[in-house]
């Protein structure tokens, strides 16, 4: 299986870096590596997340990472970052 992020997930990450970087640039690059790295799991693991039901029919799952949700859609041998926050945020 391969990983991708969409745009969506991808803006997300950069929107959390530079929140951050604000406030502790070091903590906010370890915070972005630890959540590149994060996916490299679900190729072998692709279930692992909670299924999102309201996403039915499409295969959308949750996985924490640390104080982050990351939510992610399996079609077929793909699996897409879809969109990325931290725990805290109102969404």
């Amino acid at each position: 299986m391969q990983i991708e992020w969409t745009l969506e997930g991808y803006e997300d990450l950069e929107r959390l870096w530079e929140f951050l970087a604000l406030v502790n640039l070091p903590a906010a690059e370890k915070t972005r590596q630890h959540l590149l790295i994060a996916p490299e799991l679900l190729p072998d693991n692709p279930r692992i997340g909670e299924r999102l039901e309201e996403y039915d029919p499409r295969e959308v799952r949750c996985l924490i990472v640390g104080s982050y949700e990351m939510r992610y859609e399996i079609k077929g041998e793909i699996i897409s970052i879809v969109r990325l926050w931290h725990t805290r945020e109102d969404r």
